[in-house]
Protein backbone atom coordinates (compact mmCIF):
# COMPACT_ATOMS: atom_id res chain seq x y z
CA UNK A 1 0.00 0.00 0.00
CA UNK A 2 1.49 3.43 -1.14
CA UNK A 3 2.04 6.23 1.51
CA UNK A 4 2.92 9.22 -0.55
CA UNK A 5 1.23 10.16 -4.24
CA UNK A 6 2.39 12.18 -7.01
CA UNK A 7 -0.10 14.41 -8.41
CA UNK A 8 -0.49 12.80 -11.35
CA UNK A 9 -1.48 9.53 -9.47
CA UNK A 10 -3.89 11.46 -7.72
CA UNK A 11 -5.64 12.90 -10.43
CA UNK A 12 -5.76 8.92 -11.49
CA UNK A 13 -7.19 7.82 -8.25
CA UNK A 14 -9.83 11.05 -8.21
CA UNK A 15 -10.59 10.88 -12.05
CA UNK A 16 -9.80 14.57 -12.45
CA UNK A 17 -6.80 16.18 -14.66
CA UNK A 18 -3.92 16.96 -13.07
CA UNK A 19 -4.59 20.43 -13.05
CA UNK A 20 -7.38 20.24 -10.86
CA UNK A 21 -5.56 18.20 -8.69
CA UNK A 22 -2.66 21.25 -8.45
CA UNK A 23 -4.90 23.88 -8.15
CA UNK A 24 -6.35 21.75 -4.98
CA UNK A 25 -2.77 21.68 -3.24
CA UNK A 26 -1.81 25.25 -4.28
CA UNK A 27 -5.06 26.58 -2.49
CA UNK A 28 -4.67 24.45 0.42
CA UNK A 29 -7.89 22.16 -0.05
CA UNK A 30 -5.43 19.35 -0.75
CA UNK A 31 -2.80 18.79 2.34
CA UNK A 32 0.45 17.90 1.53
CA UNK A 33 4.32 18.89 1.03
CA UNK A 34 6.69 19.93 -1.87
CA UNK A 35 9.93 17.89 -2.88
CA UNK A 36 13.08 19.95 -1.15
CA UNK A 37 14.26 21.88 -3.76
CA UNK A 38 12.21 20.97 -6.72
CA UNK A 39 8.43 22.30 -7.52
CA UNK A 40 6.99 18.78 -7.17
CA UNK A 41 4.07 18.39 -5.38
CA UNK A 42 3.80 14.89 -3.20
CA UNK A 43 0.10 13.88 -1.24
CA UNK A 44 0.35 11.42 2.10
CA UNK A 45 -2.16 8.64 1.88
CA UNK A 46 -4.00 10.11 4.89
CA UNK A 47 -4.15 13.72 3.23
CA UNK A 48 -5.73 12.01 0.15
CA UNK A 49 -8.40 10.13 1.62
CA UNK A 50 -9.46 13.02 3.76
CA UNK A 51 -9.46 14.74 0.44
CA UNK A 52 -11.79 12.55 -1.08
CA UNK A 53 -14.24 11.94 1.46
CA UNK A 54 -14.59 15.26 2.05
CA UNK A 55 -15.09 15.68 -1.62
CA UNK A 56 -17.62 13.12 -1.37
CA UNK A 57 -15.13 10.77 -4.13
CA UNK A 58 -15.26 7.18 -4.31
CA UNK A 59 -12.30 5.36 -2.26
CA UNK A 60 -12.67 2.59 -5.00
CA UNK A 61 -9.67 3.66 -6.76
CA UNK A 62 -7.33 4.09 -3.21
CA UNK A 63 -4.51 1.04 -3.82
CA UNK A 64 -6.88 -2.44 -4.41
CA UNK A 65 -3.06 -3.62 -5.58
CA UNK A 66 -4.88 -4.77 -8.49
CA UNK A 67 -4.58 -3.62 -11.91
CA UNK A 68 -7.69 -2.21 -13.72
CA UNK A 69 -8.49 -4.30 -16.55
CA UNK A 70 -11.50 -3.60 -19.34
CA UNK A 71 -12.77 -6.22 -21.56
CA UNK A 72 -14.52 -5.43 -24.63
CA UNK A 73 -16.49 -7.55 -26.80
CA UNK A 74 -19.71 -8.74 -27.94
CA UNK A 75 -19.12 -12.44 -27.71
CA UNK A 76 -20.31 -13.04 -24.08
CA UNK A 77 -18.53 -16.11 -24.17
CA UNK A 78 -15.03 -14.60 -24.52
CA UNK A 79 -15.77 -11.72 -21.73
CA UNK A 80 -17.02 -14.29 -19.31
CA UNK A 81 -14.04 -16.60 -19.67
CA UNK A 82 -11.29 -13.33 -18.93
CA UNK A 83 -13.76 -12.47 -16.32
CA UNK A 84 -13.20 -15.64 -14.79
CA UNK A 85 -9.69 -16.28 -15.29
CA UNK A 86 -7.99 -12.74 -14.45
CA UNK A 87 -10.17 -12.76 -11.55
CA UNK A 88 -9.19 -15.78 -10.50
CA UNK A 89 -5.36 -14.86 -11.01
CA UNK A 90 -5.85 -12.24 -8.63
CA UNK A 91 -3.90 -9.66 -9.91
CA UNK A 92 -6.71 -8.17 -11.92
CA UNK A 93 -9.43 -6.29 -11.31
CA UNK A 94 -12.08 -6.71 -14.16
CA UNK A 95 -14.77 -4.77 -15.82
CA UNK A 96 -16.38 -5.26 -19.52
CA UNK A 97 -18.20 -3.60 -21.94
CA UNK A 98 -19.60 -5.18 -24.90
CA UNK A 99 -19.35 -2.28 -27.78
CA UNK A 100 -17.68 0.19 -28.97
CA UNK A 101 -19.46 3.27 -27.26
CA UNK A 102 -19.67 1.35 -24.13
CA UNK A 103 -16.14 0.96 -24.19
CA UNK A 104 -15.77 4.71 -24.07
CA UNK A 105 -17.68 5.42 -21.01
CA UNK A 106 -15.82 2.31 -18.82
CA UNK A 107 -12.38 4.08 -20.28
CA UNK A 108 -13.61 7.28 -18.66
CA UNK A 109 -15.34 6.10 -15.68
CA UNK A 110 -12.87 3.04 -14.45
CA UNK A 111 -9.46 4.39 -16.23
CA UNK A 112 -8.16 1.22 -16.99
CA UNK A 113 -4.27 0.23 -16.98
CA UNK A 114 -5.03 -2.45 -19.89
CA UNK A 115 -8.06 -2.50 -22.54
CA UNK A 116 -8.67 -6.00 -24.22
CA UNK A 117 -10.32 -4.89 -27.57
CA UNK A 118 -12.10 -6.75 -30.00
CA UNK A 119 -11.74 -5.11 -33.54
CA UNK A 120 -15.01 -5.99 -34.93
CA UNK A 121 -17.69 -4.35 -32.72
CA UNK A 122 -21.32 -3.72 -33.43
CA UNK A 123 -21.16 -0.35 -33.31
CA UNK A 124 -18.04 1.24 -32.93
CA UNK A 125 -14.98 -1.15 -34.01
CA UNK A 126 -12.15 -0.95 -31.85
CA UNK A 127 -9.47 0.88 -34.39
CA UNK A 128 -11.86 3.58 -33.59
CA UNK A 129 -11.93 2.89 -30.14
CA UNK A 130 -8.03 2.39 -29.60
CA UNK A 131 -7.83 6.22 -31.69
CA UNK A 132 -9.83 7.98 -29.77
CA UNK A 133 -8.23 6.26 -26.55
CA UNK A 134 -5.16 7.96 -27.84
CA UNK A 135 -5.94 11.09 -28.66
CA UNK A 136 -6.38 11.83 -24.85
CA UNK A 137 -3.70 12.81 -22.73
CA UNK A 138 -4.80 11.70 -19.66
CA UNK A 139 -5.05 7.77 -20.88
CA UNK A 140 -1.34 7.79 -21.63
CA UNK A 141 -0.80 5.31 -19.26
CA UNK A 142 -3.05 2.88 -20.57
CA UNK A 143 -1.87 -0.48 -22.90
CA UNK A 144 -4.41 -1.76 -25.00
CA UNK A 145 -4.72 -5.10 -26.78
CA UNK A 146 -6.55 -5.70 -29.81
CA UNK A 147 -7.47 -9.51 -30.86
CA UNK A 148 -9.49 -10.34 -33.56
CA UNK A 149 -10.67 -13.52 -35.62
CA UNK A 150 -11.37 -11.45 -38.94
CA UNK A 151 -8.73 -8.57 -39.33
CA UNK A 152 -6.24 -9.38 -42.39
CA UNK A 153 -2.96 -9.15 -42.27
CA UNK A 154 -3.25 -5.17 -44.25
CA UNK A 155 -5.32 -4.43 -40.98
CA UNK A 156 -3.46 -5.44 -38.80
CA UNK A 157 -1.01 -2.55 -39.14
CA UNK A 158 -3.75 -0.27 -39.33
CA UNK A 159 -4.62 -1.64 -35.76
CA UNK A 160 -1.07 -0.94 -34.66
CA UNK A 161 -1.16 2.28 -36.26
CA UNK A 162 -4.13 3.25 -34.32
CA UNK A 163 -2.22 2.93 -31.10
CA UNK A 164 -2.90 -0.65 -30.03
CA UNK A 165 0.24 -1.94 -28.20
CA UNK A 166 -0.09 -5.20 -29.24
CA UNK A 167 -2.67 -7.77 -31.83
CA UNK A 168 -3.65 -11.06 -31.17
CA UNK A 169 -5.46 -13.33 -33.32
CA UNK A 170 -8.47 -15.27 -32.59
CA UNK A 171 -8.80 -18.45 -31.41
CA UNK A 172 -6.15 -17.63 -29.29
CA UNK A 173 -4.16 -19.23 -26.22
CA UNK A 174 -5.62 -17.42 -22.93
CA UNK A 175 -2.43 -18.22 -21.16
CA UNK A 176 -0.25 -16.00 -24.26
CA UNK A 177 -2.71 -13.27 -23.25
CA UNK A 178 -2.10 -12.96 -19.93
CA UNK A 179 1.16 -13.67 -20.13
CA UNK A 180 1.23 -10.49 -22.62
CA UNK A 181 -1.00 -8.63 -20.24
CA UNK A 182 1.92 -9.06 -17.04
CA UNK A 183 4.18 -7.82 -19.77
CA UNK A 184 2.61 -4.48 -20.98
CA UNK A 185 1.77 -3.65 -17.41
CA UNK A 186 5.06 -5.09 -15.86
CA UNK A 187 3.66 -6.97 -13.38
Amino acid sequence: MKGVYTTGEVAQICKVSQQTVIRCFDSGKLEGFRVPGSKFRRIPRESLVAFMKKNNIPLDNLDSGKKRILVVDDDEAIVEMFVELLERDGRFEVQTANGGFNAGIMVEKHRPDLMILDYKLPDVNGNVVCQTVRSKPEFDHMRIILISGVAEPSEVQMLLDAGADEFIRKPFQIDQVISRMAELLKL
